[in-house]
């Protein structure tokens, strides 16, 4: 009797993406692992080493009890594309970096990768002012033909394919640490739709893959590789964003940093950016002068919200851009509270402040 194609015998009805994928599906398959496992065969004959024990028991047991049929069809039910390093239509951007993930699941536009692009990325732990620049550099950029690149992860990634987004211009691109069936957070699986609607969802994790934390660093790389210049938006000291800031240092990517407060913790890291020489990115104009791309249209932002009155303006400085609450508030502008009270609706109604339940916030034009 015929083996099923799970077995060691590979079977002529499969795909060879299929292996690939079912390869790319083991345990702790690293991109460095899988390169080296499909380095001397193709795919089906990967497969078969691996379930001879060529790369381990624990992979051999584990690819024994895959069946390589289902990963296609699940792969083609989903709309996902898989392509191996060396394939037509696996994007010469990667295919020319020196760490070029040997396998790609896509859904959406390849095409999406042909504008200028611009990474934009940060910290999870966001303040209001964070996400406000975010969506705002998102949508100046798309609306100027760049494709923003993000990795759709909660704070900074998800506000800047929200701006992005909202800008019906250039498709956005993203590049996610799971596989396309697995949105993290979850919150965002309507975003991951959007994006794979308008542009280009990208993984070098089959289907079912987890967001198991490894695979963030990884996933970063190729952030990195695509970037024409990489803006950090807000990062913390020791944020996970610099993972992606050495990736484009590695391959000569220009590195961008938004200004902050000096008293949030979470701009520390982009301020650290900017003192160690960074140039910085204020508005959209600035990353198109850094693109050559200046003359490329960027809407010009006017704040009409009204000046702050004298009496308003000290408790505005004391609010700060990252959440603090009316005690410290209180502390630090000596102020009653019926004048403090008085003085924050002035600043809510005004834009200038956002009431988040007992804690305040400054709120950017």
């Amino acid at each position: 009797m015929k083996p099923p194609p799970s077995h060691r015998e590979p079977d002529d009805a499969v795909p060879e993406w299929a292996y690939t994928a079912a390869l790319a599906g083991l345990a702790y398959m690293t991109w460095d692992r899988l390169t080296a496992v499909l380095a001397d065969a193709g795919p089906a004959e990967a497969w078969s080493r691996v379930c001879d024990g060529a790369a381990g028991a624990a992979w051999a047991r584990a690819a024994v009890s895959t069946s390589v049929e289902a990963v296609a069809d699940a792969h083609v039910r989903a709309g996902v594309r898989v392509t191996r390093l060396g394939e037509p239509g696996y994007p010469n951007l990667l295919a020319e970096d020196h760490e070029a993930p040997p396998v790609l699941f896509s859904i959406g536009r390849l095409e999406a990768l042909a504008p200028p692009r611009v990474g934009l990325v940060g910290t999870r732990r966001t303040t209001g002012y964070g996400r406000d620049v975010a969506r705002e550099l998102g949508r100046d950029l798309a609306q100027a033909g760049v494709a923003v690149v993000s990795g759709l992860a909660a704070g900074i990634d998800g506000a800047s394919h929200e701006g992005a987004l909202a800008a019906l211009g250039a498709p956005p691109v993203a590049v996610v640490g799971s596989g396309l069936d697995v949105a993290y957070p979850r919150h965002h699986k309507g975003l991951w739709r959007q994006v794979a609607e308008a542009g280009l969802l990208l993984s070098e994790a089959p289907l079912g893959a987890r967001p198991e934390p490894w695979r963030f660093p990884a996933r970063n790389r190729i952030i990195a590789a695509l970037s024409q210049v990489l803006v950090v938006v807000e990062s913390h000291a020791a944020g996970g964003s610099f993972h992606t800031v050495r990736a484009a240092a590695e391959r000569g990517v220009p590195v961008m940093a938004v200004p902050g407060p000096v008293r949030s913790p979470a701009s520390a890291g982009t301020n650290r950016l900017l003192s160690e020489g960074c140039a910085p990115a204020c508005e959209g104009a600035d990353v198109l002068v850094a693109l050559s791309l200046e003359t490329v249209g960027s809407p010009t932002r006017t704040d009409h919200r009204p000046a702050p009155g004298p009496e308003d303006a000290p408790v505005l400085e004391a609010v700060g851009w990252e959440a603090t609450s009316t005690e410290q508030v209180l502390v630090r502008t000596g102020l009653t509270p019926s004048r403090l009270a008085v003085a924050l609706t002035h600043l809510e109604v005004g834009g200038w402040v956002r009431n988040l339940g007992g804690w305040w916030e400054r709120a950017a034009p």
